[in-house]
């Protein structure tokens, strides 16, 4: 496997409207991975999803870990700001 040089934290949401966090280097990857059913259980359950959100790059893994993280905490208000751009 190749080391990625960049990572994301990234929002989907299914029809239902929960909301999945991740990271990766490829958001519309995973989120195909997601909604292939090869992915995990949670996301077989939930599936289809969506992305919604995509932050910037971060240029290592545990930046994008910490972000992610900070995030999962937050209110589902909080993370619809983010989504929608009210907040960074």
């Amino acid at each position: 496997m190749s080391k990625q040089s960049t990572w994301h934290v990234y929002i989907a949401e299914n029809p239902n409207g929960y909301y999945c966090t991740g990271i990766t280097p490829d958001p519309e990857k995973r989120i195909a991975k997601h909604n292939s059913g090869k992915s995990s259980q949670m996301a077989k359950q939930r599936g289809p999803f969506e992305l919604v959100y995509k932050s910037k790059p971060y240029e290592n893994k545990s930046g994008a870990r910490k972000r992610e993280s900070q995030i999962k905490k937050w209110r589902r208000e909080k993370k619809e700001k983010l989504i929608n751009g009210e907040w960074s």
